[in-house]
């Protein structure tokens, strides 16, 4: 039976609910608090699992796999720290373990230069105003800066989303990717010498619109996660 509240004759669980509450009610195998910490950790995961993995499509498997880790283990959850960062944690390890699997000979955690990434890239609007670029909205500024983020190898990828798409302080990346904080603004230095090499010095912000997670692809990554956990009874 799929508990609705946290006892019986409080208000659901929601947008209104803290996160410890939410944990609470996902203990007792509240459907709601489950969707409801899913749709506000689906934008961070997704940023995080796209910092490590290749593509969209490895990054929402990584994500859904996080929850259900996460969901079915809250029992090993002992609130030393936050719930969000504790699940980060699962979602790095996984997202590494695929890597693994799909790329076994490959190191994750390098600084080595040598390995260089070619890709394609737009021209950035407003260096040639008379071609059709010019004309782009901020959709399709989202488009180019996530094919310039997307060309950074995944050691200066990962931290740089943490830092400019989710506004993680240095010391809170470091902590989460066992790293050293100069180790982390290293990578960070790095990152961006490598983006103003691709776009041509050109970037003028908008890093937080890059690799979102919303809308029907949120609600659909909730419907999944709630069909597993019924599936092995843990709602």
């Amino acid at each position: 039976m799929i508990a609705d509240s946290i006892h019986e004759g409080s208000a659901l669980p929601g947008p209104s609910s803290s996160e410890a509450e939410l944990v609470i009610a996902a203990r007792d195998q509240s459907e709601p608090a489950v969707r409801e910490l899913v749709r506000r950790l689906n934008p961070r995961l997704f940023r995080i699992a796209r910092g490590i993995v290749a593509s969209d499509a490895e990054a929402e498997e990584v994500v859904q796999e996080t929850y259900l880790k996460a969901f079915t283990r809250l029992d090993t959850f002992r609130a030393e720290s936050s719930f969000s960062t504790w699940i980060i944690r699962i979602a790095i390890n996984t997202a590494r373990m695929q890597i693994r699997n799909v790329r076994p000979q490959e190191e994750y955690d390098t600084v080595a230069e040598e390995n260089q990434i070619t890709c394609s890239l737009l021209a950035f609007p407003g260096q040639y105003p008379d071609r059709p670029e010019a004309a782009l909205g901020r959709a399709q500024m989202r488009v180019l800066l996530e094919d310039a983020v997307a060309c950074l190898p995944a050691h200066l990828r990962l931290p740089f989303l943490m830092r400019e798409a989710e506004s993680m302080s240095v010391r809170a990346i470091a902590h989460d990717l066992s790293l050293k904080s100069v180790t982390v603004k290293t990578r960070l230095f790095r990152a961006r010498l490598r983006l103003r090499k691709i776009i041509q010095g050109r970037i003028q912000g908008g890093f937080d619109t890059i690799f979102p997670f919303d809308g029907a692809r949120c609600v659909g990554m909730a419907d999944r996660v709630v069909a597993e956990l019924r599936a092995v009874e843990h709602l």
